[in-house]
């Protein structure tokens, strides 16, 4: 028989035991040597995280057909009490919830109490209901579409056709398994009495949610009268299921609480020692990745202790309602929690009641009932959104997270990060994930080193261009899901009216912009369908018409992808005339985000990764500067992010020919793929300023200019990520309208004033610079400081049969 010690050591390097082996554990190693490999495993897992789930507790009915020995949530029926909550009150618990910031109704229940008492068929009757279950579903799906609440759902026991049921009208299930030993429903045991309480039963009802694909919680009740053995037994059956399934997101180990009134009310309860074994045990058993759970309220001195011993999660803790379960023990506020959670070295973050790895499949493990309402409460990760900001709204900007005295030190996996970035190192995709992942204190560790690089690659200036905007058609071939501001061929249900811009609207614009002291105009449009390379080659014609001194900034990737091959062009040839016609730079637009998995689901018919990076490096080769973007906060996940941020990096240690990086955070409100429930609400104010201070740091020293698009993140938000590594405010813009289509609110024009007194109010200096971030004349600043007339009514010139041009 191995050692107990030798085993440990193994678990500690990655092996996972057999059952022979946590038998072993079980008898020979002490609490201390176990608690500190579970600790490992945790922080290996979970890092220096602690999760929670922000809940409002529903006690739907409190009849239950058992009868445990422990319990007071099962009530036995009052005379002129209703066996069930109205739809009414449990709306009005739900509502609360949402007041209070909650995302998760957890919804708990007695098993079944038709089956046992008369009042509770005939009040289900009187409701419209033939049972329970029926009844859950009705109010899950209620509270669900009113309030956006998730629900989770406790309603004891289920079939497979029952668990089934239910699926559409839920996130996540549970079901505790309590314990497998048998002798514990014998007469004089703690469930004699409670047929829902068999180990058999119980095991039956998660299997069949583990067929479902249905998240699921479930764990251990301690002390009630099972041995350490019996314990390991039960742990040992939920890990067939999990390694069946994979549907167990998280083992719960929950201490007994001895409550008046109940036969078991003078029974010893089980020491803190016990449960600290316990948890160690379930984690060397179940390894780093599962969420091991003990709720806050029953420990709550110890908490140091639990977390010591392995536990990445507090569960649902209701800053609204009690714990109906154990009503004698009050939940922590969360600002004790969060304080005592940092106290013991942790970051506590909020959950959804289904964990992130479930939400990096949502087809298999979410109804596509629930999807919709998941989006938009979850953030890049998976947890619950930590701002109610949105990109492009008028929303409140959360203030920029300042380093705190006494602050523990960073995260190792953000500090091992962020010292290889101060140094202008490679860092791996792991890293950049990981810094685009920060919370908590990490958030203000990376926003302030981003802000020191700046400082020390750009210094203090806050650079600005004057220039225009022109989308000269919003009539496009493709139908990318972000995008609210193409139309179709024609005209019907349509959010705003096709058009082409007429030949002389686009010389008048020109000619306007430079007379305001524009030095740039950008011109983008839709990839109309009788548009071809000649259209673009006529359009900077007319453009050095009128202003033949401006700089053009034009044609997305797209655009010049498509210009070539309707011209039977390769891309070197076809960038070739363009520059020969007039052309200066490139917008890295259309690059959303550089990995093909994200553009499957946003722009499947667009150029993929490797042919927008081919047109920008085949356009340095020809001295054609450009820029790059990333629009994010839509369906991606961090490390999509680092593969992008990652692959721009590598291009400009070849080419050197990106002048600048912009984050483009998603505006969701008009965006047909939010309209459609499949998408998020954009970034956090969060993610949104740790993508421009990440940025700096993987870029550099490669990209010195990181822009914040002041029309997607407001002057308010664009100020806070000009002190978190970002330096350029890009453009005054004059006539902004791809966002405002998508329903952004933050105007389609900033005056070269508001961009300087932005800069001044910072402690900045601010320059107005070339699209190349050269000097500007002082005849282009005179001419922009005099721009205070209005700007002339633009003509969005009607779609019409096509000007002929398409052969040059």
């Amino acid at each position: 028989m191995k050692d107990h010690r030798i085993i440990l050591e193994a678990v500690r390097a990655g092996h996972r035991p057999t059952a022979d082996e946590v038998m072993v554990l079980a008898q020979g190693a002490d609490l201390v040597a176990l608690m500190e490999v579970a600790e490992a495993l945790t922080q290996q897992g979970h890092g220096q995280r602690v999760s929670y789930s922000r809940k409002v507790f529903i006690p739907l009915t409190q009849l239950c057909r058992d009868v445990c020995h422990y319990c007071t949530f099962a009530q036995a029926p009052k005379r002129g009490a209703p066996a069930f909550l109205s739809p009414e009150q449990v709306l009005s618990i739900a509502r609360a919830g949402q007041q209070a910031g909650c995302k998760e109704a957890l919804f708990t229940l007695g098993d079944k109490p038709e089956l046992r008492y008369r009042v509770a068929r005939e009040q289900l009757a009187t409701l419209g209901y033939d049972s329970t279950l029926s009844y859950l579903e009705a109010m899950a799906r209620l509270v669900m579409e009113e309030t956006g609440l998730l629900p989770h759902l406790n309603p004891g026991v289920m079939s497979h056709d029952e668990t089934a049921h239910l699926r559409p009208v839920s996130v996540s299930m549970g079901l505790m398994l309590e314990s497998t030993a048998t002798r514990l429903c014998e007469k004089g045991g703690p469930h004699w009495g409670s047929p829902d309480k068999r180990p058999e039963v119980r095991l039956a009802a998660i299997e069949a949610a583990g067929a479902l694909h249905v998240p699921f919680t479930t764990g251990l009740l301690i002390g009630i009268g099972e041995t350490r053995a019996e314990r390991i037994e039960g742990l040992l059956a939920l890990r067939d299921l999990q390694d069946r399934y994979g549907h167990i997101q998280e083992i719960i180990v929950q201490n007994f609480r001895a409550k008046a009134g109940t036969r078991m009310a003078g029974a010893p309860e089980p020491s803190l020692a016990e449960q600290l074994w316990t948890i160690a045990m379930a984690r060397i058993l179940f390894g780093p990745d599962m969420a091991t759970q003990s709720p806050p309220n029953l420990r709550s001195e110890q908490h140091g202790e639990l977390i010591r011993a392995g536990i990445n999660d507090w569960g649902g803790v209701s800053p609204v309602t009690p714990d109906h379960v154990n009503p004698e023990a009050p939940w922590p506020h969360l600002d004790d929690l969060e304080r005592l959670t940092e106290m013991n070295g942790r970051t506590l973050i909020e959950r959804l009641a289904v964990y992130p790895r479930y939400l990096q499949a949502p087809e298999t493990w979410l109804d596509s009932a629930v999807r919709p309402v998941i989006l938009q409460a979850m953030d890049g990760e998976g947890y619950a959104r930590d701002d109610t900001w949105q990109a492009g709204s008028q929303r409140p900007v959360p203030p920029l997270p300042l380093p705190k005295a006494g602050q523990a030190e960073s995260s190792q996996p953000v500090a091992r990060a962020l010292a290889a970035a101060m140094r202008g190192n490679d860092l791996s995709e792991t890293d950049v994930a990981a810094l685009l992942s920060a919370r908590g204190h990490d958030v203000a560790a990376v926003a302030a080193a981003a802000d020191r690089l700046r400082a020390s690659t750009v210094g203090d200036k806050i650079t600005y261009v004057v220039n225009r905007n022109i989308n000269y058609t919003n009539v496009c071939l493709y139908r990318c899901g972000f995008c609210a501001f193409s139309k179709g061929r024609t005209t019907a249900a349509l959010r705003g009216r096709p058009y082409d811009l007429a030949e002389e609207e686009i010389a008048r614009r020109v000619a306007e912009a430079w007379q305001r002291g524009a030095t740039e105009v950008c011109l983008q449009g839709g990839i109309h369908p009788q548009y071809s390379g000649a259209t673009y080659l006529k359009i900077l014609k007319i453009v050095k018409s009128a202003a033949p001194q401006i700089h053009i900034h034009a044609f997305s990737p797209l655009e010049v992808t498509h210009g070539a091959r309707t011209l039977g062009l390769s891309l070197g040839a076809f960038l070739k005339q363009l520059k020969e016609a007039g052309l200066a730079s490139l917008p890295g637009t259309a690059a959303e985000v550089l990995d093909d998995e994200v553009r499957q689901i946003i722009c499947p018919d667009k150029v993929n990764t490797a042919e927008w990076l081919e047109v920008m490096e085949t356009a340095h080769g020809l001295d054609l500067p450009t820029t790059a973007t990333v629009m994010f906060g839509h369906v991606e996940a961090p490390h999509h992010l680092a593969r992008h941020l990652l692959r721009i990096r590598n291009l400009q240690s070849k080419t050197g020919g990106f002048t600048e990086f912009v984050p483009l955070p998603f505006v969701h409100m008009e965006a047909p793929i939010w309209i459609k429930g499949q998408a998020r609400p954009g970034p956090t104010f969060r993610e949104a300023l740790l993508m421009h201070s990440v940025a700096r740091l993987v870029l550099h020293p490669l990209i010195r200019n990181i822009q914040v698009s002041w029309v997607k993140m407001g002057p308010e938000g664009a100020a806070l990520c000009l002190r978190a590594g970002a330096n350029d405010l890009g453009g005054v813009l004059m006539n902004e309208s791809i966002t405002r289509a998508a329903g952004a609110s933050h105007g389609q024009e900033m005056a070269p004033d508001r961009f300087e007194a932005l800069s001044r109010k910072l402690g900045r200096r601010p320059a107005q610079r070339t699209t190349l971030y050269g000097e500007v004349t002082q005849e282009r600043r005179s001419a922009a400081a005099r721009s205070t007339a209005p700007l002339a009514p633009v003509i969005q010139t009607p779609l019409r049969r096509h000007r002929a041009n398409t052969k040059g």
